[in-house]
């Protein structure tokens, strides 16, 4: 699997599919530079025989054409020398209108749904307390199950034993740093040592030299992405349990609250209410772990049911869901 492809299946899988929000606007400029990635990694921005690939690709001449045309004609359209470095690409990348960003997300979304790597599901929000009682319904996408793991388990392989990294690797770690899904991965231990790996390819690897002192995201996504980190992180304290609702048009969707029937349930009965919600939302969870604070793999990502109760007139008891890296 190429590499835009294999981090479009990271970056997308579990974004809401029918809103562009910030968090996936910043994913979308991050696929797209995959793209120019991806052509490098190939020679595509090099030597002469490539460049007539690329000029094809700008008008459909290969098969990744359907998705490289909605990243290479407005970058490279109109302009007869392509022999551009690589930071130039990049640098045309982050300026992307959400135009273009929405134009070229339908045509990779589609490609990978062909072949059945990618659908749209349920978001995990729907499970919410409040929007399944109201009856809302919101689409997420949901990389195949067994494709994500093969990509994120060899990356994370690949990063964090000893030996040589391939470049794809060299690449995806950049990428996953420039969206904001390294958390996704790699656990809050493991990012000292994906830390050092990274200063450690910047000694050693002329790529890593090259790309990572790039940065692509814009100062508003960087602004709003991390007040997104500041109530995720106050989300998984006591007193921080409501900053949810102090922030309405953020994303809810880390620290889902799902009810239980009984009023004070056991955990047994609180983790069966609780996969019935998910499983009849269309999820596929595993329970990795039981106890009092179950850990739960929903679709691709690990959470922790975490006991919870919400006052009002009457109490009502339940698990709000936690990414584990934010539990």
């Amino acid at each position: 699997m190429k590499l835009a492809e294999s981090f479009a299946m990271v970056a997308l899988n579990a974004q809401r599919s029918l809103e562009l929000t910030m968090a996936k606007k910043v994913a979308l400029r991050c696929m797209a530079a995959a793209v120019i990635l991806e052509l490098h990694l190939e020679g595509g921005l090099q030597n002469q025989v490539a460049q007539m690939r690329l000029k094809q690709d700008t008008t459909g001449g290969s098969p990744e054409g359907t998705y490289r045309r909605t990243v290479l004609v407005p970058l490279a359209g109109g302009k007869r020398d392509l022999n551009q470095e690589l930071p130039w690409w990049l640098h045309k990348v982050s300026r992307l209108s959400a135009g273009k960003l929405v134009r070229f997300e339908r045509s990779m979304a589609a490609s990978l749904e062909k072949r059945g790597l990618l659908e749209e599901i349920p978001h995990l929000l729907g499970c919410d307390l409040y929007f399944h009682s109201a009856g809302v319904s919101i689409n997420e996408y949901r990389s195949h199950v067994e494709e994500y793991a093969r990509i994120t388990e060899f990356l994370r392989a690949d990063v964090l034993e000893d030996g040589t990294m391939t470049d794809q690797s060299v690449c995806m770690l950049w990428l996953l740093r420039e969206s904001g899904c390294m958390h996704d991965l790699f656990s809050r231990n493991e990012l000292d040592q994906v830390t050092r790996k990274m200063v450690s390819l910047m000694q050693s690897r002329p790529l890593a030299k090259t790309l990572y002192p790039l940065r692509i995201r814009r100062g508003f996504e960087i602004a709003v992405k991390q007040l997104l980190q500041f109530k995720k992180r106050a989300v998984s304290t006591q007193a921080g349990s409501g900053v949810n609702f102090l922030f309405p048009i953020l994303e809810r969707s880390q620290a889902i609250f799902i009810d239980t029937e009984a009023m004070l349930p056991g955990p047994e009965a609180r983790l069966r209410d609780v996969l019935t919600r998910l499983e009849s939302k269309g999820h596929r969870v595993k329970v990795l772990s039981r106890g009092q604070v179950p850990n739960l793999k929903i679709d691709n990502l690990v959470y922790e049911a975490i006991p919870h109760a919400v006052y009002g007139r009457v109490p009502i008891h339940g698990v709000r869901l936690l990414p584990k890296h934010l539990a």
